[in-house]
């Protein structure tokens, strides 16, 4: 089970070291100066549309893998250390007496 749980946190790692590239690898849609002024075509003859397909379903399917392997993690995280409360070992408050009227 220990196997499995480092083995999911390294693709865990690497999906996010690489969705990071492929989010910066992106270009904003019409972030230059003509797609200001309603220029659709001002990157290439055919416009940038080919590369933005690849790289939006490539994030796309590195955002769904990053979330699987969250859950996963989570769920293996929990199977291992068992059922815990946040307020376990906590200090109950202390009681104090109520305040006397002032004379």
């Amino acid at each position: 089970m220990q196997i499995l749980f480092y083995f999911i946190l390294a693709v865990h790692i690497l999906v996010s070291i690489v969705i990071i590239f492929v989010v910066l690898l992106q270009q904003g849609r019409s972030a230059d100066l003509a797609g200001a002024f309603g220029g659709q075509g001002s990157q290439t003859a055919f416009g940038p549309r080919a590369a933005a397909n690849v790289l939006t379903r490539l994030t796309t399917w590195l955002a769904v893998t990053f979330m699987v392997t969250s859950l996963c993690l989570t769920a293996l995280y929990q199977r291992s250390t068992g059922p815990h409360s946040v307020l376990q070992g906590s200090k109950p408050a202390p009681v104090s007496a109520p305040a006397k009227p002032a004379k």
